[in-house]
């Protein structure tokens, strides 16, 4: 063979061999790659609502609420909560049929009703109706406290039969939600409507049977305790209900 023959040969067949592997092989797949984390889902809105309202049951402030009811002036609602956990809720228009103004506190003694020395009704007093945390007869217990005392804690309560959803609430500022009831119980937890919370607990608005509150201002700082807004009396509590025709009220 002549000498230059054998490198040719050479050349020619490892160029054959390339071509060969270039037409005969697929076309590579891309390189596995690791998959992407799923982006993470946003919270239920139970979930949501139960974070805030545990920060409500540990929020402390003293706050006026504006309670408005379709064909009613407004009234304003005032709201204490101590650093010791005792509270107050200033109800105008709370018992005797609207007009008499109470004040529901509790402290460690126990819970009591004081009737607010109003122009129509300059006496005061309060009377000892049940002890810490304990459920008030409903002829004596105004709706309107509840928001700010019991019921963050059935919020928090995932056991609570109640519906929860996302909400709007015109004016209202944080993150508001629906909740319903999903049991038949003539005596529901906590009335439905619609519930606003601040990140930090505080309850901005909420649409109930009763009317809608809507926070007036900004809270400010909580005292150590509260005090009673009168002296304790011995009488009967101030129904909720109007007086009968012949001007008793129980007092």
């Amino acid at each position: 063979m002549h000498p230059g023959v054998a490198p040719l040969l050479g050349a020619l067949l490892l160029a054959g061999t390339a071509l060969l592997a270039g037409c005969g092989a697929e076309t590579p797949a891309p390189a596995a790659t690791s998959p992407a984390p799923a982006a993470s889902q946003p919270a239920e809105a139970r979930d949501q609502l139960a974070a805030l309202a545990a920060a409500a049951q540990d929020r402390q402030l003293t706050a006026v609420y504006t309670l408005s009811a379709a064909g009613e002036p407004d009234r304003s609602i005032s709201v204490v909560r101590a650093a010791d956990r005792s509270w107050r809720v200033d109800i105008p228009g709370g018992a005797l049929g609207g007009s008499a103004d109470v004040s529901v506190v509790q402290n460690r003694a126990g819970m009591f009703q004081c009737a607010l020395p109003s122009a129509e009704r300059p006496e005061s007093g309060c009377v000892r109706v049940a002890g810490p945390d304990q459920p008030l007869d409903p002829g004596i217990d105004p709706r309107m406290r509840h928001p700010f005392t019991d019921w963050p804690a059935v919020l928090t309560d995932r056991q609570a039969p109640l519906a929860v959803s996302a909400a709007a609430l015109p004016g209202a500022r944080g993150r508001c939600f629906a909740v319903e009831s999903t049991s038949a119980s003539v005596s529901p937890q906590l009335d439905p409507g619609i519930y606003c919370y601040a990140q930090d607990g505080t309850l901005t608005a909420a649409r109930l049977p009763a009317g809608t509150l809507t926070l007036a201002g900004t809270p400010t700082a909580a005292p150590a305790t509260v005090a009673l807004p009168g002296p304790l009396v011995d009488r009967e509590p101030l129904p909720i209900a109007a007086p009968p025709p012949d001007g008793s009220d129980g007092e």
